[in-house]
């Protein structure tokens, strides 16, 4: 398969992430996935060369360091792996000011979308991430994908209800202490209740895009639809805005800092 860029002047990250996935899958599937850098412009030529996804696809330029959280390919639960790359390359650029704390919180947050994908969406090519700076909007994205069964369709066997609206799924699934696993630690569901806070006080954005169903948080509150499907998988995004203020947990805030 070709990919012709001729009328793309940019990827964001959920592209990258998604383009990153499908070329695998056809590569699993055994087909070949073929760029056509002619199609390409300068800019997005030149990102996919920084952020390594080029690299990842068989380019000989090593990337560099830019204001793009490097893409990466994970075909196993590397939990310390996973956890520093994001602790040191999403929230540790100094591109929004967090505390370690709330840092360390967030990301073990950030790690359960991971964990969820590995363990329930039956993904056979792994899971791929790959984020953005963009300095003039002061904007912080980060996108994470697998091609698995989807958030929907994991619920709806787990419930044993195959008619069950994705809308309703997703909101089944983003309720705390609902999951379609049991740890010793107890059950839990997608884990994101900091990270959606994060989201909310910092006038942010999570997108999750899953099989059939959209969810989607903000600071008025989270929102639930279904889609007609265009992959059998998940997509999650996260937008931050950087502003100039400084996000803490409760116990480390001054009672005038935002906190959690």
């Amino acid at each position: 398969m070709s990919f012709d860029f001729s009328g793309c002047a940019f990827l964001q990250p959920n592209a990258v992430v998604f383009l990153g996935g499908l070329s695998r899958v056809i590569h699993h599937r055994g087909g070949v996935a073929r760029f056509l850098l002619d199609t390409m412009t300068d800019p997005l030529r030149v990102n996919l060369l920084q952020n390594g996804f080029a690299h990842a696809m068989g380019a000989g330029t090593a990337p560099w360091q830019g204001n793009s959280i490097p893409y990466r390919e994970y075909c196993s639960q590397d939990q310390d792996g996973i956890a520093y790359d994001l602790r040191r390359n999403w929230l540790g650029r100094g591109w929004i000011n967090v505390s370690a704390g709330l840092a360390n919180a967030v990301v073990g947050q950030m790690w359960e979308i991971f964990a969820n994908a590995f363990e329930h969406s039956s993904t056979r090519v792994g899971v791929f991430s790959c984020g953005q700076f963009f300095k003039t909007r002061r904007q912080l994205t980060l996108a994470v994908a697998d091609f698995g069964i989807g958030i929907p369709s994991n619920v709806r066997l787990f419930l044993g209800r195959p008619q069950l609206s994705a809308a309703e799924a997703l909101r089944w699934a983003f309720q705390r202490g609902n999951s379609t696993t049991c740890r010793l630690a107890g059950p839990r569901g997608v884990g994101l209740d900091l990270l959606k806070e994060l989201v909310r006080k910092n006038n942010g954005t999570m997108l999750v895009y899953s099989h059939d169903g959209r969810a989607h948080i903000d600071q008025r509150g989270e929102t639930y639809e279904n889609l007609d499907p265009f992959f059998e998988g998940t997509l999650v995004q996260i937008r931050l805005s950087c502003d100039d203020r400084r996000y803490v947990l409760s116990e480390e805030a001054p009672s005038q800092a935002p906190f959690f």
